[in-house]
């Protein structure tokens, strides 16, 4: 199979979800969209706390230390979030949002446009901020096999469903977002003609486990957190690792 074909067959899960979410989401009273948006919520908080887990790996510890990895963790998403907020990316992300939903929705009224904008949001955050997003488009781009996308194609897929009862269209607009973050990492993957070293990969899973926290207080309507800004966390986590081995 030729290198980007696991973000194909994603794409196509995930607009898929969304058409057959956006039928059913019709037919849902308002009060079970809550309650499957709630279920998102919680399912997303088990899939951060996995991955946030990621901080104990022996291979991070190795690394850096024992005591270093929590320090790393949380230097990342202090300065990833101070670069993504000067760069004002959560507006970026949702200005993105208003101008494919303008594109491809026409002009509606502004509770159907933030309805579509949150599901553009949300979506994007979940589907590209995992580990099987990082690693998986890497090993696409370097011949490894699309394996680990097509089990991300088929959790999306079910998600976009779910989502798409909830949001609407903008959840399929997020596609836009997968083709962008996934086909860039394929494009690295085929680059550096190797994975990332454990401990890296470990860093950065800790680090999304975290932001998916933030996505998962969003839609449990906790707290809106500007995760796209705290975006950047996702580079600076690695580097920071790079760092501390040195300096070791």
């Amino acid at each position: 199979m030729f290198p980007g074909i696991g973000t194909a067959v994603n794409v196509a899960t995930v607009l898929a979800g969304a058409v057959l979410g956006r039928l059913l989401g019709d037919r849902l009273p308002q009060r079970t969209r809550d309650l499957v948006t709630d279920g998102l919520g919680l399912v997303t908080l088990l899939i951060a706390a996995t991955s946030a887990v990621a901080v104990l790996d022996p291979a991070l510890a190795s690394e850096v230390g024992d005591s270093a990895p929590m320090l790393i963790v949380l230097g990342a998403v202090l300065l990833g979030g101070v670069a993504g907020s000067l760069c004002r990316l959560e507006s970026r992300v949702e200005a993105l949002g208003g101008w494919l939903q303008r594109r491809l929705a026409g002009e509606q009224g502004s509770a159907e446009r933030q309805r579509f904008i949150e599901g553009f949001v949300v979506s994007s955050l979940i589907f590209c901020t995992g580990p099987l997003t990082i690693l998986g488009a890497l090993n696409d781009g370097l011949g490894n096999g699309a394996d680990q996308l097509y089990l991300k194609a088929t959790l999306d897929g079910f998600a976009a469903i779910a989502f798409a009862a909830s949001f609407g269209w903008g959840v399929a607009a997020s596609a836009v977002t997968v083709v962008v973050v996934q086909g860039s990492l394929t494009v690295l993957g085929v680059a550096v003609g190797d994975v990332l070293p454990a401990a890296h990969l470990a860093a950065i899973t800790a680090t999304g486990g975290l932001l998916l926290v933030g996505v998962a207080m969003r839609l449990l309507r906790i707290r809106e957190i500007p995760v796209a800004d705290l975006l950047p966390a996702l580079l600076v986590a690695p580097a920071l690792v790079t760092l501390v081995a040195a300096v070791r």
